[in-house]
């Protein structure tokens, strides 16, 4: 009998501690790949190799095996931004970390990788009509620099399908939930409102998952997903104003009543980017998130529920469970 080893990347961030949190509930054996000098180290029994996904040979010790183990790689490391400027780290991770992790799969003819890719990496529909999973991807066909990176890399990787390497692509819509060491936006905003700092919201909104949904759905596609086949991880749309009133009613904190119209928010909004720079914080909105928030954009996730047996929960309770986290983490 072979033995098996789950290696994920990005395993420090928030999906991808997630993600090891899944496996080693179900007693899997994890190896997890970290920054030299990570501090937030994954959660439990767990394998760790340090090197970054930039640097090809740093990755030799995280894809050693034996002849009779089966590797199953989740390649989660990614740089999420809703920069409106050119980032070359965000290009470097995104882009040239994702050929580097499919080099390294193909020379060890890996079992299976999935490969986490962005909602955002899939061109716009009209208004009304809801986006779809393809397995066309243009750069240029995209707007942002996060989504013209992730695009790249999933032509990249769906590329590699086509040689014969086993293979699925995940399409997660916007992530939340507990267990973000780092300062993902859904998690900046629930701090921003429990701690006062929100007092107004805007209009426009998103769809929002639980970062376990996602979890689930990607381990779901080692077994049950289709190889060279792409599947959209959403859970529904929100508005901003909703999800803030549900925080609302779980903690108790004064309800925004202000809505700032959008026009207003995109005068602002260079400014924003530039305050939280200096802050050393993301930004809660920029001229690109306020370009995502008003794009009124519906993602289906028929796929996924018919081959994955993808689902999610509600989102009071993820937000519920978000805040007991951060409280239980001293970050409140």
């Amino acid at each position: 009998m072979m033995d098996e080893i789950y290696l994920v990347t990005g395993a420090a961030g928030h999906l991808g501690s997630a993600v090891v949190r899944e496996l080693l509930g179900m007693s899997k054996r994890v190896r997890a790949l970290v920054l030299p000098r990570e501090k937030n180290l994954p959660f439990g029994d767990v394998e760790i190799c340090y090197g970054n996904v930039c640097d090809s040979k740093s990755l030799d010790g995280f894809f050693q095996h034996k002849e009779n183990e089966k590797l199953y790689v989740i390649h989660c490391a990614g740089v999420v931004s809703i920069a409106s400027r050119f980032i070359q780290n965000v290009y470097d991770v995104n882009v040239t970390g994702t050929k580097n992790v499919v080099d390294w799969c193909e020379r060890c003819k890996v079992n299976r990788l999935v490969y986490v890719s962005s909602v955002h990496a899939i061109p716009e529909k009209p208004v009304g009509e809801d986006v779809v999973e393809t397995r066309v991807f243009h750069p240029d066909e995209v707007t942002g620099i996060y989504a013209k990176t992730k695009s790249e890399a999933t032509a990249h990787v769906l590329a590699a399908a086509s040689r014969g390497l086993s293979l699925c692509v995940v399409h997660p819509t916007g992530i939340c939930g507990p267990f973000d060491q780092g300062s993902g936006h859904m998690t900046t905003l629930v701090l921003d409102y429990v701690k006062g700092r929100l007092v107004a919201s805007m209009k426009g909104g998103y769809d929002f998952v639980d970062v376990r949904d996602v979890a689930t759905g990607i381990i779901s596609c080692l077994t049950k997903g289709r190889s060279g086949e792409c599947y959209i991880l959403s859970n529904r749309y929100f508005e901003i104003k909703e999800i803030l009133d549900m925080l609302h009613d779980i903690t108790g904190k004064r309800k925004i009543r202000l809505i700032l119209p959008l026009w207003f928010v995109r005068l602002t909004a260079s400014l924003s980017e530039t305050y939280y720079r200096i802050l050393q914080q993301p930004p809660l909105y920029t001229p690109y998130s306020i370009y995502t928030i008003s794009s009124a954009a519906h993602f289906s996730n028929q796929k996924a529920r018919a081959e994955l047996d993808y689902c999610t929960r509600d989102m009071r309770v993820t937000l519920g469970d978000t805040v007991a986290w951060l409280e239980n983490e001293g970050r409140l």
